[in-house]
């Protein structure tokens, strides 16, 4: 690959880099305090939140493994962005109103003054075990393997070794000093370079002649099967994304990501206000809409152009980005192709030093002050922070290293989901009824958490035999069971041990009162009609579904119908929310405004439910229209 890296695509590559390095330092050259620290002083703006929820979610992982995913499997892989949207509204509306009426640092203090300690203590272990061994290990194996691809033959040619060994350098240099604001900076501008790179990869992809576009990809795909390319949708039998799965057990997963996951979460605990939070969010969901069209669909048309080009040439789908870089965007013009390995590692960066910066909040806030000094000055926590991040890069680095092979041609994108999968389920759970439930106990929620991953690996252990023995079993879901199937069956069981524990054992009532419908600043019976909403949208959503795949209504109109009543419904609550300005009378238990009066003072055209309502009809449009 360095033979076709000009110089001046090595000066942008290495300048791209030294500014990232600059401006973490510079940002975070005044960290006095664990709340500047770990939460960047609670100062965060709108842009900021919005470009670090995206940089932090969208690595190597999406720039190089979705582009893999579209081209082995197809756009069906949408739905890990489309589903994106319902858990950044859970966020934005259900879970953050309560996190920051806390004030809290980390997720796990949720469940500490919700439910108890032992709640608290398996989410650190849990989330340690994510973020550590699961995500940063993953994204330091596969942005050192397409950093070699790209690098290869050139000046800065790395081994894989020695990529994952730079990758950790960097990272930790400008987090160790800066913490969250040294994050959320370098994010901005990872951010831009990462949508530069991956727009600008697509972009050539669909101009050649072979793929002809959008429309000429369209019509390229024609099989008029549930197989085609282009269709959201696989058969329930399906081993990678069933239709059954990723509208259950993938959405369990969504919720679990966005609403629950202290890396993500995070940047909204330090936003400047509720309303730059949420205008954060809604502005991070705008940008996941995107990655479908430039990532994925980049995806299926390097499928039909490489088959064209090398018929009977097979192409290890993780090399596809690199591939496609090489052969379309080299030619154009020197830089180019040094802009898209400084998208590439600012990809691989801005998921790295979040992992980094929220692992250390963590074991400071979490842990060392929590059961190992309590009294600890704001001097010493900063330094457990800093030392924590070195322990847990040099873990990560040492075990990408250890255990992971640069020569695999397995989906790594669907190996990191599967093997989160198993952990997260009854976490889910105690953070859902804890929220919307207030008879959920302590005891039920343990109960509930500890379970999830006894379930999820009985149900993985039990499920072929069973398959074996039930023929319809298996001609429904598989001779193998899908790890959505099986996440929705883990919720399923982990809901049941938390509402039977709950109803058998002693009720707090003050601890029932930490709960959406009394900490978000929502009228009484808010919650009551916003079940119903929700029901009365299923059925319709369903309901228009049968219409479409029975042919009555075209998958176009389908999809302009969902689109239109999905924003209506955040368009009047917004007008709605407007008319609202009094605090309910079930005051919160804190000094802060409720959330709905900032909104008295915002144009309706600004109003952060409006921009809501646009995000989750395009969601919706999608996903009836490429059915």
């Amino acid at each position: 690959m360095g033979e076709v890296l000009t110089t001046f695509d090595l000066i942008v590559f290495v300048v791209s880099l030294a500014v990232v390095m600059a401006v973490g330092l510079y940002a975070g050259r005044r960290e006095e305090n664990t709340e500047d620290y770990f939460l960047a002083g609670r100062k965060i703006r709108w842009f900021g939140v919005a470009a670090s929820i995206f940089g932090s979610n969208v690595s190597a992982n999406h720039l190089v493994g979705f582009v893999g995913a579209g081209f082995a499997i197809g756009f069906a892989q949408s739905h890990f962005e489309l589903g994106a949207i319902a858990g950044l509204m859970l966020l934005c509306y259900g879970f953050l109103p309560v996190y920051r009426r806390l004030g809290l640092y980390t997720l796990s203090q949720y469940l500490s003054q919700r439910y108890d300690e032992r709640s608290r203590l398996v989410y650190v272990i849990i989330m340690l075990l994510v973020m550590v061994v699961v995500q940063m290990v993953g994204g330091f194996y596969i942005g050192a393997r397409s950093l070699g691809l790209l690098l290869d033959g050139s000046p800065l040619e790395l081994s894989y070794n020695a990529g994952v060994i730079a990758l950790a350098v960097i990272a930790a240099t400008y987090t160790i000093q800066g913490g969250l604001k040294a994050v959320v900076w370098t994010d901005v501008i990872q951010s831009c370079l990462l949508l530069a790179a991956g727009v600008l990869i697509a972009v050539v992809t669909f101009w050649q002649p072979e793929v002809g576009g959008w429309g000429g990809m369209m019509r390229l795909d024609t099989g008029g099967g549930m197989l085609d390319k282009m269709r959201l949708y696989r058969p329930a039998a399906d081993p990678d994304l069933p239709w059954t799965g990723v509208l259950s057990g993938l959405m369990a997963l969504h919720f679990f990501y966005w609403g629950t996951n202290q890396f993500i979460v995070q940047r909204a605990l330090g936003a400047v206000s509720d309303a730059e939070a949420r205008r954060g969010i809604v502005a991070a969901g705008m940008l996941k809409l995107l990655i479908p069209f430039f990532s994925i669909a980049a995806g299926v048309a390097a499928y039909y152009l490489l088959a064209e080009r090398f018929p009977g040439h097979s192409i290890d789908q993780d090399t596809v980005f690199t591939e496609l870089t090489k052969m379309l965007v080299a030619p154009l013009a020197p830089g180019l192709v040094g802009l898209v390995a400084a998208g590439l590692i600012g990809a691989i960066l801005s998921s790295i030093d979040s992992m980094m910066n929220s692992s250390a909040t963590i074991v400071t806030i979490d842990i060392y002050q929590r059961y190992i000094n309590p009294r600890a000055d704001e001097r010493r926590l900063i330094w457990v922070g800093r030392l924590s991040i070195v322990v847990f890069v040099v873990l990560a680095a040492a075990l990408a290293i250890a255990t992971q092979d640069p020569q695999s041609d397995e989906n790594f994108f669907l190996n990191i989901v599967d093997q989160q999968s198993h952990l997260v389920p009854g976490l889910l759970v105690a953070f859902l009824c804890g929220m919307f439930w207030s008879r959920a106990t302590s005891s039920g929620a343990f109960a509930a958490i500890v379970a999830g991953p006894v379930f999820s690996f009985v149900l993985a252990w039990s499920y072929a035999p069973l398959s074996r023995s039930m023929p319809q079993l298996s001609a429904w879901f598989g001779p193998q069971l899908n790890t959505f199937h099986r996440v929705a069956v883990v919720v399923l069981f982990s809901m049941v041990v938390l509402i039977v524990t709950s109803l058998v054992t002693p009720h707090d009532p003050e601890k029932g009162r930490l709960t959406w419908v009394h900490l978000s600043g929502v009228r009484r019976g808010a919650g009551r009609r916003l079940f119903w909403q929700l029901a009365v949208s299923l059925v319709f959503y369903v309901g228009l579904a049968v219409l479409m795949v029975q042919a009555i209504v075209t998958p176009t109109a389908a999809a302009v119908i969902a689109a239109a009543w999905t924003f209506g419904a955040f368009f009047f609550a917004a007008l709605d929310r407007r008319r609202m300005r009094d605090v309910p009378a079930d005051d919160p238990p804190s000094p802060q405004k409720a959330p709905h009066a900032e909104t008295a003072t915002v144009p309706l055209y600004f109003d952060d439910r409006v921009w809501a309502g646009v995000l989750c009809a395009g969601a919706m449009f999608m996903m009836y229209y490429f059915y």
